[in-house]
């Protein structure tokens, strides 16, 4: 059982000793930081309004009254979304004019886990520097609770299903009509949370058959809910079983789409970003991308064909989307299946996505297999080195960027070396002294290959 305090949020199981897990006194104690830390931003204002909504975990309930409550303690106004996703929370915060938002989902983790995920007023995740307040807010107890007439109010909406659909059918590169022409029919595996909401209601709107595979939002996973293709052979199974064109997979809080092609196989998480790019880049005669050092070559490649130029960013969508906002760009993410779309909002969004998809697959009338085989073919392989605490990690890390000091290297975020035809990136992790290990090259085997030569590496520079 653990809790994790980061900028970015808090996160932790539930049940347990308080200071170790997500308990109610710690619940209680964030939300406090965040609040505070919103009404010392908008000193000036008279309301404070913050929006609050939850995937469909089993502790959410439990949790969403402990941080509304603390909300309405300290004076703000909250607007409650109830069951919803990260992306139409993100959506809610500027079309109510809230001054921030909290999404309660611990994403892809296990149903035990629950966490508070943070916004800013423009509906997007924090910066560190902002983060690191909040901390230091909670660090000190430092809060003042509103007295008996400056008590906040609190305000269910569950419009926002239809808002947030409403707001990915009015972009301009959904082509409704396209889709409705193409008459598909697809299976949706949305681990019995609120995609099994969302992503009907959507599908129902563009004139797409559904077939539910786990849709009931209970918080009962029937699997481990990230979509990675070990967890998904019922849905592989069904696609066939059904003849569905493709079946659509999302995480609990619908942040994350993978794909699966018509024949049961991956189309590949990291290649859904590709695909959209492609089509957005396509439609708008080129563009700049973005997406994180560990996510695949393909979108470079893609976004190089169409004239355009990728840049890559620090790990954490927020890295991404600062990135995005500097150099322009269409269209960004992450190569676990987050699609960021600026045309929409600077969030990932699988509704976004499944929309974009969609419009691809019935302009270019192929098969999604045939449309994922016309990517350049890239392999991961994804490894780990424990070393001990007394080692000075970042040194390695320093050593092995002089080691390949004659190619392309970057050290924005540890170090990614850019070889001809494959890559090596390391990252320290920031909670326990092992360094993540992320190659891809050509084939399974040269992308094991370069993985285990750079354990090797790191090896003989620590004295292993």
């Amino acid at each position: 059982m653990s809790l994790i305090k980061s900028i970015s949020g808090i996160r932790g199981t539930i049940g347990g000793a308080v200071g170790d897990n997500l308990t109610p006194l710690d619940t209680v104690k964030f939300a406090a930081a965040y609040g505070t830390w919103i009404k010392a931003r908008n000193k000036d204002s008279k309301e404070i309004t913050v929006v609050v909504g939850r995937d469909a975990r089993i502790s959410g309930a439990m949790i969403s009254h402990l941080v509304t409550n603390t909300l309405i303690g300290l004076g703000i106004h909250v607007i409650d979304l109830g069951l919803s996703t990260t992306p139409t929370v993100e959506v809610a915060v500027p079309l109510e004019t809230a001054q921030g938002g909290i999404i309660l989902t611990a994403s892809h983790n296990p149903k035990e886990w629950n966490a508070l995920k943070l916004l800013n007023e423009r509906g997007e995740f924090l910066n560190a520097a902002d983060g690191l307040e909040i901390l230091d807010f909670a660090a000190k107890d430092a809060y003042t609770f509103a007295e008996i007439d400056q008590l906040g109010t609190y305000k269910e909406d569950d419009s926002y299903i239809e808002k947030h659909i409403d707001e990915v059918l009015n972009l301009e590169l959904v082509d409704i009509e396209a889709i409705k022409s193409g008459e598909f029919k697809v299976v949706l595996d949305a681990v019995n949370s609120t995609g099994g909401i969302f992503i009907p209601a959507l599908l129902e709107r563009l004139g797409v058959t559904c077939v539910k595979l786990y849709c009931e939002p209970n918080g009962h996973f029937p699997h481990n809910p990230e979509p990675l293709k070990q967890h998904l052979g019922d849905i592989s199974a069904l696609v066939v079983k059904e003849k569905a064109d493709f079946g659509i997979v999302v995480d609990p809080d619908v942040d994350r789409l993978a794909i699966v092609n018509e024949d049961g196989s991956m189309f590949g998480e990291e290649y859904t970003l590709v695909a959209c790019a492609d089509y957005i880049l396509g439609a708008l005669g080129g563009g700049h991308t973005v997406s994180n050092l560990s996510s695949s070559r393909a979108l470079r490649d893609i976004t190089e064909k169409h004239g355009g130029t990728y840049t890559a960013s620090a790990v954490g969508e927020v890295n991404v989307v600062s990135a995005m906002k500097t150099t322009n760009s269409v269209i960004g993410g992450e190569g676990n299946g987050g699609i960021i779309y600026p045309a929409s909002h600077y969030g990932r969004d699988s509704l976004v996505g499944v929309a974009l998809f969609l419009s691809h697959l019935a302009k270019t009338k192929k098969t999604c297999k045939e449309l994922r085989d016309s990517y350049p073919q890239y392999y991961m392989s994804k490894n780990k080195i424990q070393l001990t605490p007394t080692l000075d990690v970042d040194a390695i890390l320093e050593k092995m960027a002089q080691k390949h000091k004659e190619e392309e290297v970057n050290t924005i975020d540890g170090v990614k070396v850019d070889f001809a035809q494959e890559w090596l990136h390391l990252r320290k992790s920031n909670t326990e002294p092992i360094i993540r290990i992320y190659t891809e090259s050509r084939t399974q085997a040269a992308a094991d290959a370069l993985a285990l030569k750079a354990i090797d590496d790191i090896k003989n520079i620590a004295g292993l």
